[in-house]
């Protein structure tokens, strides 16, 4: 009888193992790169554990269960095994989890708080207090069953005798098998009693029974007469008793007389070889339903998402009245809901987090959503709400149509925000919460880009100081010191060297002219292009002469304070897709010329990595929210004029891969389409590879009254009558700008939809007006839009036709090719874009051109710096103006950023503080700490 039975049961653990290997095989297909994971935690070294868990090492390596098998030694406190499994909880390639028991420690371990520290979503042998109580309470379906009860019920089942109205007997009372397994049995309908060491009537108890399982540890305790005729026999007993014919002395038993019990059994488990290895499959089972529950909950694309309630109110509050009344989720909850895991944010607070780049490994095989462009006509000096037709556009996808949906925004500077224009977080009901944090510091990107930009000038100058003051040989000395008397090149010199065309790695080996060129970068200090920065509008940093104490030995030199946004590493943070991509630009980026007209870079200067360092937080995106509880990525700020206006191109991919192949994501190109939209596609795709689906178009009533020859709109200053009155004919005039913008969008062979932002001064008849031209320019579709005052349910029909859009075909290409010479690239965009005859280069810009071309910088795209307030170079010229030649003055390189940016004819300065500053109106409450005022 018994090979028969231990055939039975390699038979039972073969199918087991066989639908469970399936199993992950479907789960990785479908799943590309996922495998079910396994952490086994150790604490020391006895040999019985060492078996056990090889043996499951074994199993999950034969189902394809990825196991990773943690030992701490024997001299592990408690405190380092809570450690070791606080990291095991938040690893999210760990699904089961389980501490191998006992503890083999000399330091005292409370056994009950290591089971329960276990996250019990992962605590798949089914010890926390949670799954226990869960079990005990008939929630068989939420929770995890210890694995040698669950193995005796599938052993029980295989009989084919129906559990319900059976009478069970469990002899045993412990928390791994006894009282668990009453639990199951008596929610499996059975009637069940447990007996114990203290039972005084065991032999009668055990012979009422239908079903008996025993786990008292005690060896051949049930003898075969105790036994019900024809009952099943599960035996979970593991003891040793002498036996002088075996080897080792010894003989490994049940806790059932096994030779007289199967006489009268139906049923019964041998030891070993029964229960001990459906224990081990059981704990692979429960390991695959942990990753199906973890695909599940986190299945890539698909999100379930707590959206806010808006209370609408008439008239529209202040924009920071509105942006304190709502309660934003905690971004932990927002950054699960969108699929991220908790290894993945780093949390700033409640309300901002950073997220990992990590996750785009993790969704590496994940398609990306629809990729939407929200840019705008050219508008007036207010602006005419691109922010927030895009927040409201995120807001009616989500809270309204619930698609999954990411709006990929720029940070402020706070330049404009303590300066004229104010914040930037949107308005109204379509808003970025909360503003104050991201109008202010948020996590600190802006201040990272101030102290790497600065490092990089003040390593220009002393560069310079120390070449004009020291010989050859000190500088080498300096340059590579002498420690314990070994010279040795660091990375980014040894990168020097062979830029140089110096293939040596010892220092010692350099010829004098060799050293020469190694130590003199020689820069011509009427080159330097890097100017310092600041993260506010100070007029009286335009320019200023430094090297003016003694120190510098008369050194002087005339040079400037930009704002920090424009930076060239803001726009390298922008359109890098990597750390280590992000490192590469900054390397390229160049700072000046040499006396021979050589670039000079900051890898020459030895910054590279130090950039790298300064800046390794600020690569990774900002999670925030809308008001209507959306998530939202800030991150990046680059100016529209001198670099291309736009969020992070590493922001956008995280969130397409979020949004999963169904989703949306909705991103902001600066300035009108003529700019920000120009150099969305030319610059941002062309790094990032993205293609996009949509583009929307914002326009205002107010904006075409002004470029159909009404008059000048001044921030600061009301509205003239033309623009608070109807006035058909004027609107009807400027549309001449819309219809310019539409074929300028179309030009790249992707759908345009025009969103109408009405205002409470606009006419019906106007509005219908504007929707009319727009789709008789060639507009996929074109409508009104409320959301300033109604949030997403202002933009549904914006949302709906941006949904239908995204279906039409999308024939995406460039303007042009890089390869074409600098002059014929300009020439392009200014013609087909702008509506220009022909470009006119100044002298300055002619040289120019020949030296970046020289220098190898021909191929690189272009980057217009031109006014946003016309199509054409003067601002005055509203409409769509033909038939002007558009003056060139200088032509400068941001390498590292990836393009050449023409100064096209006169463009305005940073504006200094106004009179009367914004910061006006903002203060800090000093009993509750909020900020209070406008932004």
């Amino acid at each position: 009888l018994l090979p028969c039975i231990c055939f039975h049961f390699f038979s039972l653990f073969r199918q087991v193992r066989d639908r469970l290997k399936q199993q992950v095989v479907e789960m990785t297909e479908k799943f590309p790169g996922f495998r079910p994971g396994l952490a086994i935690l150790q604490v020391g070294n006895r040999d019985d554990s060492n078996l056990y868990i090889n043996m499951k090492l074994k199993a999950a390596a034969e189902i394809g269960i990825s196991a990773n098998h943690i030992k701490l030694p024997n001299t592990a406190t408690e405190a380092d095994v809570l450690k070791c499994i606080a990291s095991l909880n938040a690893d999210p390639a760990v699904h089961g989890f389980i501490v191998q028991l006992p503890l083999d420690s000399d330091k005292p371990i409370n056994t009950e708080k290591i089971t329960n520290a276990v996250a019990p979503e992962k605590d798949v042998d089914g010890l926390s207090s949670i799954n226990a109580g869960k079990l005990s309470r008939g929630d068989l379906g939420d929770c995890f069953i210890p694995c040698t009860p669950k193995g005796c019920m599938e052993l029980i089942r295989q009989t084919g005798v129906q559990v319900a109205g059976k009478r069970a007997v469990v002899i045993g009372r412990s928390k791994i098998v006894g009282a668990p397994m009453h639990d199951l049995l008596l929610w499996n309908n059975a009637t069940v009693t447990t007996c114990h060491s203290k039972t005084s009537t065991l032999a009668e108890e055990v012979g009422k029974a239908d079903i008996l399982v025993v786990a008292a540890g005690k060896a051949e305790m049930v003898k075969g007469e105790w036994i019900k005729p024809g009952a099943i026999v599960i035996d979970c007993g593991i003891n040793h008793v002498p036996d002088s014919t075996k080897a080792s002395g010894k003989r490994v038993v049940g806790d059932v007389a096994y030779s007289s019990a199967k006489e009268k059994a139906s049923f019964i488990t041998p030891v070993p070889g029964g229960v001990g290895p459906m224990t081990v499959a059981m704990l692979m089972q429960s390991t695959v339903e942990s990753a199906q529950r973890f695909l599940e909950k986190f299945q890539p694309g698909k999100w379930t998402i707590q959206y806010n309630q808006l209370t609408l109110k008439m008239p529209v509050p202040s924009d920071i009245e509105i942006s304190k009344s709502c309660m934003p989720k905690p971004i932990d909850q927002v950054a699960k809901e969108v699929g991220l895991f908790a290894d993945e944010v780093e949390l700033y607070g409640q309300t901002k987090a950073k997220v990992q780049l990590s996750v785009l490994k993790r969704l590496q095989n994940q398609p990306d959503g629809k990729y939407v462009v929200v840019t705008g006509i050219t508008p007036t000096p207010l602006g005419e709400g691109k922010s927030t037709t895009t927040v409201g556009l995120v807001q009616a996808l989500g809270a309204h149509l619930h698609q999954n949906v990411f709006a990929c925004v720029r940070q402020p500077s706070q330049g404009p925000t303590f300066g004229i224009k104010g914040g930037a977080a949107g308005g109204g009901y379509c808003q970025v919460v909360p503003m104050e944090e991201f109008n202010l510091h948020l996590t600190g990107d802006i201040h990272a880009i101030t102290a790497a930009n600065n490092l990089v000038a003040a390593a220009v100058d002393a560069r310079i100081f120390h070449e004009l003051t020291q010989s050859d040989q000190a500088l080498y000395s300096r340059l590579v010191p002498s420690v314990n008397g070994v010279r040795k090149f660091s990375d980014i010199q040894i990168r020097r060297l062979q830029k140089l065309g110096i293939n040596k790695t010892d220092p010692m080996a350099l010829t004098k002219e060799e050293v020469n060129a190694f130590v003199r970068l020689d820069i011509d200090p009427g080159t330097i292009t890097w100017q310092r920065v600041l993260d506010t509008n100070d007029r009286f940093l335009r320019k200023i002469t430094i090297g003016q104490s003694v120190t510098e030995k008369g050194f002087t030199r005339t040079a400037q304070f930009d704002i920090t946004v424009s930076s060239e590493i803001m726009a390298v943070l922008a359109l890098a897709d990597g750390l280590d991509d992000m490192k590469k630009r900054f390397g390229r980026m160049v700072v000046a010329s040499s006396k021979k007209g050589q670039p000079v870079t900051v890898d020459d200067l030895g910054v590279t990595g130090a950039l790298a360092v300064l800046m390794k937080d600020a690569v990774k995106p900002n999670l925030m929210q809308t008001l209507e509880g959306t998530p939202v990525f800030v991150h990046a700020g680059p100016f529209a004029n001198i670099a291309h206006g736009n969020s992070s191109v590493l922001a956008d991919k995280i969130a397409l891969k979020l949004v999963g192949k169904d989703g949306f994501v909705v991103t902001e190109a600066g300035f009108g389409a003529d700019i920000g939209m120009e150099k969305f596609f030319n610059i941002k795709c062309r790094y990032s590879g993205l293609r996009p689906h949509v583009v929307v178009l914002v326009a205002t009533v107010r904006a075409l009254k002004m470029h159909g020859g009404g008059p000048a709109v001044t921030a600061g200053v009301p509205l003239p009558k033309e623009y608070t009155e109807e006035n058909l004919q004027l609107v009807a005039k400027g549309c001449s700008n819309l219809n310019k913008q539409i074929q300028n969008a179309r030009m790249f062979g992707v759908p345009v939809v025009v969103a109408v932002n009405a205002f409470k001064t606009d006419t019906k008849a106007e509005l219908a007006l504007v929707v009319q031209h727009a789709k008789e320019a060639g507009a996929f579709d074109a409508v009104e839009c409320t959301h300033w005052a109604e949030g997403g349910k202002g933009a549904l029909a914006l949302a709906r036709a941006v949904q239908r859009a995204s279906q039409a075909p999308s024939n995406f290409r460039f303007l042009y090719n890089v390869e074409l010479p600098v002059v014929d690239k300009i020439r392009l965009i200014a013609q087909q874009v702008y509506g220009a005859r022909d470009i006119e280069l100044l002298p300055e810009a002619q040289e120019k051109v020949a030296l970046y071309t020289k220098q190898g910088f021909g191929n690189l795209p272009i980057c217009m710096a031109k006014t946003h307030l016309s199509l054409s170079h003067d601002p005055e010229q509203k409409g769509a103006p033909t038939g002007f030649v558009l003056p060139i003055r200088d032509i400068r390189a941001s390498v590292g950023a990836g393009f050449l940016y023409p100064l096209v004819g006169t463009m305005s300065t940073m504006p200094g503080l106004p009179t009367r500053p914004c910061f006006y109106d903002i203060d800090l409450d000093p009993v509750s700490g909020e900020v209070n005022g406008l932004f």
